[in-house]
């Protein structure tokens, strides 16, 4: 189990981007949690991941009482104190036990969370990375189609072309490169989607910005637009300064 945590560590750090910090928070939860549900049922377990090697240890949370009812979960105060003497009736105590004594099925168990929390960690990563983006253009490259929407590959994430932000009469096949305004992000319950347009109105307007010198340094600017997607496209423009005239030569 220790060198699959390590790999798991290494390869979400280096190839995902994901702290190893995070991503042992993440194991470790998801593995007291299979814990707890399995073998360990009721009891109260926490779990250390040593982020060099990928070890484990493991503590069940113990409540001191006179009296033991339950061994899962209490120890009596004469047993405790001979680790601390000082410990009260009513407090609790941490005592180790064998990593094994999860067992095969709290450790499967927890591979599922572990893949479910790494799926979670790359939704919320892309989420990040592409928030700051929205209505500007970017560049990708066509993947596939999926039920009638293009998948675009824009290099940290796959984003959607849907029908209705396609423009009439253009086509794209896989592995042709393509340019979009990204339109917005949609939380969706499997994490965000990327949305993209080439028939929104700003898709012009920041073309424009980008492409013309004029409009990009203020010189001249965009006062109004109108736009038939796939035929033509109506641009009012105001020029805020003049030009200085060329020098005599």
């Amino acid at each position: 189990m220790s060198h699959e945590i390590l790999s798991v560590l290494e390869y979400m750090e280096k190839e995902k981007g994901i702290s190893r910090p995070d991503m042992i928070e993440a194991i470790s939860t998801a593995i007291a949690s299979a814990a707890q549900r399995g073998v360990g049922a009721g009891q109260d377990i926490r779990v250390e991941i040593n982020p060099k090697t990928g070890s484990l240890k493991a503590w069940t949370v113990l409540q001191v009482v006179d009296s033991v009812g339950d061994d899962d979960l209490e120890i009596h105060v004469e047993k405790a104190r001979q680790a601390n003497p000082d410990v009260q009736i009513g407090e609790t105590v941490e005592q180790e036990i064998d990593p094994a004594y999860l067992g095969r099925i709290a450790a499967q168990t927890a591979r599922q969370a572990i893949m479910q929390r790494i799926r979670q960690f790359e939704k919320d990563r892309i989420y990040d990375d592409y928030k700051d983006t929205v209505g500007d253009i970017v560049t990708g490259t066509v993947r596939r189609r999926e039920r009638g929407d293009l998948v675009v590959d824009l290099g940290k994430a796959e984003a959607i072309l849907p029908p209705r932000e396609r423009v009439s009469g253009e086509d794209y096949a896989p592995g042709e490169s393509i340019r979009c305004l990204l339109l917005k992000i949609e939380q969706t319950n499997r994490g965000p989607d990327i949305i993209l347009s080439r028939s929104n109105l700003n898709f012009v307007r920041r073309l424009f910005e980008l492409e013309v010198t004029e409009i990009a340094d203020g010189t001249v600017s965009i006062e109004a637009m109108a736009r038939e997607p796939g035929y033509r496209t109506k641009i009012a423009v105001n020029i805020s300064q003049k030009r200085k005239p060329p020098a005599d030569i």
